[in-house]
């Protein structure tokens, strides 16, 4: 008796069921969050001693015009959107092999999507930071700014 070639279907890493398997949980993205808060510090942290000296920082009054504002919002928001735009994930993300892709096509998201994502922060945060616990609850492991800019997070 001949026996016949079994019909295995293929596998298709792109498929919601295969997805599934692969989102970042919470967990893993506190972690790398909590590596790239780290990372930020220790740029932002010399920036900022070398503008107003050690004293105001540790006591908290530190300026507050422009240049302040440059150094703390404006400087790490470039440095994480390059990081998104170029690597798909910041240096946290890369160490704990998690990355940004379009929730649609599993691609690269595109600038816009990603500078969507970086202000749609703001509305993760603002109430007592739920959007970013959403993570734990989302069946696809989403936040509010994922949600908004149609991203998912995904291990490598």
């Amino acid at each position: 008796m001949v026996q016949q070639p079994s019909q295995t279907p293929k596998f298709d890493p792109t498929s919601e069921n295969a997805l599934r398997e692969l989102y970042a949980g919470f967990w893993i993205r506190l972690g790398a969050s909590t590596i790239d808060s780290i990372l930020l510090l220790l740029l932002i942290t010399p920036l900022l001693i070398g503008t107003y000296g050690i004293d105001p920082i540790l006591t908290g009054k530190a300026g507050t015009g422009l240049l302040e504002f440059l150094i703390t919002w404006i400087i790490p928001a470039v440095v994480i959107i390059a990081f998104w735009v170029f690597r798909s994930a910041t240096p946290g993300k890369m160490l704990l092999r998690i990355k940004i892709i379009d929730a649609k096509t599993r691609g690269k998201p595109s600038i816009g999507q990603l500078i969507w994502r970086y202000l749609a922060y703001i509305v993760s945060t603002i109430p007592l930071m739920l959007g970013f616990l959403w993570v734990a609850f989302d069946e696809r492991k989403q936040g509010w700014h994922d949600k908004l800019a149609r991203t998912i997070v995904v291990q490598t």
